[in-house]
């Protein structure tokens, strides 16, 4: 059974590392010819440009792509909440096409990880001081389900692009 995160709701069922490996190729194919103004469009009023979102998804690969990892090296891993939106402040001068390109290259790079898991690595357990106990399997999910909430944003805005 699939654990529940707070983004199964947009992974809706999707085996995680298709729908990942879905969800990059449909962001590439939207953002394709993109010039600078489209990566700043947002998909709403107030809302994080498209350039924005993919720094986003950028820092979060590396967030918890780390957790994952730090959970199969470490016995009893304890991990640590983040701030999006602090991390997201330190990083606002980051162009669309190199925040892509981060996103794009550290997705694959966590899909490769996780596809060469084992189902005991999938199961190993760490905690989360919001969550509480987690797996990496979760964390895989959560991504997964991730990709797809920031996949219906870029939708929105790639219909307002070039």
């Amino acid at each position: 059974m699939a654990p529940s995160t707070p983004y199964s709701g947009a992974l809706a069922g999707r085996a995680p590392l298709a729908a990942m490996h879905d969800a990059i190729a449909r962001v590439e194919a939207l953002t394709a010819g993109w010039t600078g103004s489209d990566f700043e469009r947002s998909y709403a009023p107030g809302k994080w440009s498209a350039r924005l979102i993919l720094t986003h998804l950028a820092q979060t690969e590396c967030a918890l792509g780390f957790r994952a990892r730090m959970t199969l090296a470490t016995p009893n891993y304890t991990s640590m909440n983040f701030d999006q939106d602090a991390w997201l402040a330190n990083e606002t001068t980051i162009d669309g096409p190199t925040a892509l390109q981060a996103f794009l290259a550290l997705s694959r790079l966590n899909q490769a990880f996780f596809a060469a898991l084992s189902r005991e690595q999938l199961d190993t357990e760490l905690t989360h001081p919001e969550y509480g106990p987690l797996t990496v399997d979760w964390i895989l999910h959560q991504m997964a389900g991730h990709y797809w909430h920031h996949l219906a944003q870029f939708e929105q805005i790639a219909k307002h692009a070039r």
